[in-house]
């Protein structure tokens, strides 16, 4: 997950109140229960030791009529009376409300209920050709039609479509198979342009065995990785994914993501050749995050570390285990923060992104919770600049 979009809850200084709330439904989703609830939340958050102006801020946001409209939930961050943040969340929350009020924005539970959602672009084959259509995380998008020679389709917006068409051989022809799968690398051509110009981030490839596989073997190798075939769906107003089913593919991509990167991890934090390319646990992670070396922050939400007592200051990189430690790294008025919560903004501030994984039971996974693949190896220049935590 990139997390530059979350750089304006670090632009400034706390505390702040962070809130998680899952949209009302049926009776619920009434003017006079928003008002209650948003009453709920700012008085946990005045309990917490939260002032009056951002309690009001959370509780205006909160009892709007627009809040949460279309989404299954929505998070507020406010700061010195005034909300910073409010991204719709995407998966609805096993709560109904949950409150912080803390020097930092308490941002795991972002991660976990708010992922990337890649915008979808779908192919739907058959040995004529594709239609394509651009799906987003809520189900909107545009569509396009069309196959081989007659592409590359011009496309503005989502909802900007040309139609192309291409005939094929009549079949039985001797020619016929070379005719299909010339139309598979027009189509896979086209998907690649489409990517390009839409920036999807997962691609549907729907229809029968043998078309998705001559369109996927057409694909180069780095939209491979973003690739997850179906059998369902086809060509035709009446053959369309539905949102589950797009939604099951998100996941399945997610899935796999986090596969790769956790393998990734694992491998890494074996020395080989005296390179050490990543790290775990709280003391070697504070040590990473002062010298800028976190590339990737790899999190489990639900271990012991991460709730874990750091202490900050100001700035991302003066975060150390204890409070005397942080002003000596220049800090006037440290802070007691979670780990992953000081980790999280150190890694946002670095250009680092993040990897939520959620390890079964006996499966290797970060120690504590908590992990980093570094931007550089141990023992070069850089990765000393900062050195060890003074005693």
């Amino acid at each position: 997950m990139e997390l530059a979009p979350l750089a304006p809850l670090f632009d400034r200084p706390g505390p702040w109140a962070s809130v998680y709330a899952a949209t009302p439904a049926g009776q619920e989703a009434t003017p006079e229960h928003r008002a209650a609830q948003a009453r709920e939340v700012a008085g946990e958050l005045a309990a917490q030791g939260a002032d009056e102006a951002n309690c009001r801020a959370v509780r205006e946001a909160l009892g709007s009529a627009a809040y949460g409209a279309g989404h299954p939930g929505r998070a507020v961050f406010a700061a010195r009376g005034e909300v910073v943040l409010d991204p719709p969340l995407t998966h609805r929350p096993p709560f109904t409300t949950a409150s912080t009020w803390a020097p930092l924005p308490h941002l795991g539970p972002l991660l976990d209920y708010a992922p990337d959602e890649p915008l979808c672009l779908i192919a739907y084959l058959d040995r004529g050709g594709a239609d394509f259509e651009v799906r987003t995380a809520t189900g909107g998008g545009g569509t396009g039609e069309g196959a081989g020679g007659e592409w590359p389709v011009r496309r503005t917006s989502a909802a900007d479509w040309s139609e192309r068409h291409f005939p094929l051989a009549e079949p039985g022809r001797p020619e016929e198979e070379q005719s299909w799968e010339e139309n598979g690398l027009a189509v896979a051509r086209a998907l690649q342009e489409c990517v390009e110009q839409t920036g999807a981030g997962l691609v549907i490839l729907a229809g029968g065995a043998r078309e998705r596989r001559w369109v996927h073997e057409k694909l180069p190798q780095h939209l491979r990785a973003s690739v997850v075939e179906t059998p369902h769906g086809g060509r035709g107003a009446t053959a369309k994914l539905g949102d589950a089913e797009v939604a099951e593919a998100r996941g399945a991509l997610l899935a796999r993501h986090t596969h790769e990167e956790l393998d990734r991890f694992l491998a890494a934090r074996t020395p080989a050749s005296g390179r050490v390319d990543a790290t775990e646990g709280v003391p070697a992670l504070m040590d990473a995050a002062r010298a800028h070396r976190i590339a990737e922050l790899v999190l489990s939400p639900g271990g012991p570390d991460t709730h874990r007592e750091v202490w900050a200051g100001p700035e991302p990189d003066q975060l150390a285990l204890r409070r005397a430690q942080v002003q000596h790294f220049g800090a006037g008025e440290p802070f007691p923060a979670r780990a992953d919560d000081a980790l999280l903004r150190s890694a946002a501030m670095s250009g680092a992104e993040v990897i939520l994984v959620h390890p079964e039971p006996g499966t290797p996974a970060p120690l504590g919770g908590l992990g980093a693949l570094l931007r550089w190896p141990d023992g070069s220049p850089r990765g000393r600049a900062a050195g060890p935590e003074p005693l």
